[in-house]
């Protein structure tokens, strides 16, 4: 009940207030059946506006440090992603991504509407990366299609590291289901899931027309955040002004 008062009553309003989002392509969802909805992930926004345009309740695997955090604002956090239908995965370990995949299955196995965002993580500079193969896992186990969906403006609305959105519109884009049943029984097969993946990938890409990069975004995020640190420790410390 939280999920549809957050859709129709508190947050749904206020974010087609403040985002303005254009639909495109929303009949390309099933209106019934199990089957995944694959974006691109650009903003903590995306997160609400794409439920708020559905018909349809949708459920996210969201990391699980949204339902960890310390204090007042982390229990209130929690609350929030638990009663919004959403489904916390620990991406440490590596159990990480079985555990996701069995998450998703569950979510499929009664014919509802899942979301994945098969980067992994948010976007740190507006393009977009490879996908991880947990989605087609999860597609061809399950035998559902997979809806392509684009978000667009999103980046420049509430980039990684701003708490307030800018008030501007964007473009929420849904493209034709993909269907895989080409590979059924063949979900072991690397070679196939990564072609799989590639194919989903290329459909956002597509929709979105963002630059794409062929490497993960947490290792391009990983190598960039070592490189900062080699930089700071070869200019030293700095000396405190007088």
């Amino acid at each position: 009940m939280f999920y549809y008062l957050l859709k129709y009553v508190l947050l749904g309003p206020l974010l087609r207030l403040v985002f303005r989002p254009r639909i495109e392509g929303l009949e390309h969802v099933p209106s019934s059946g199990a089957a995944i909805v694959a974006g691109n992930h650009l903003s903590f926004s995306d997160h609400f506006l794409m439920p708020a345009v559905l018909k349809r309740r949708i459920t996210f695997l969201a990391k699980a440090e949204y339902f960890t955090g310390p204090g007042l604002k982390g229990r209130l956090t929690a609350f929030f992603f638990h009663s919004a239908g959403q489904i916390p995965v620990d991406r440490s370990g590596k159990e990480a991504g079985q555990a996701a995949i069995r998450e998703g299955l569950g979510v499929l196995s009664k014919g509802e509407l899942l979301g994945i965002y098969p980067e992994g993580t948010r976007s740190h500079d507006g393009r977009l990366y490879k996908g991880k193969v947990g989605v087609a896992v999860m597609a061809l186990k399950a035998g559902v299609p997979v809806v392509p969906c684009a978000m667009i403006g999103t980046f420049e609305a509430q980039p990684p590291g701003r708490k307030i959105p800018r008030i501007r519109p964007v473009v929420i884009r849904f493209g034709e289901p993909l269907e895989f049943s080409r590979y059924a029984g063949m979900e072991n097969e690397k070679a196939v899931l990564r072609a799989v993946t590639d194919e989903i990938m290329y459909a956002i890409l597509s929709l979105s027309e963002q630059e794409y990069v062929d490497q993960y975004a947490a290792d391009v995020k990983a190598a960039e955040a070592e490189r900062r640190t080699a930089e700071e420790r070869r200019r030293g410390p700095r000396m405190p002004l007088r």
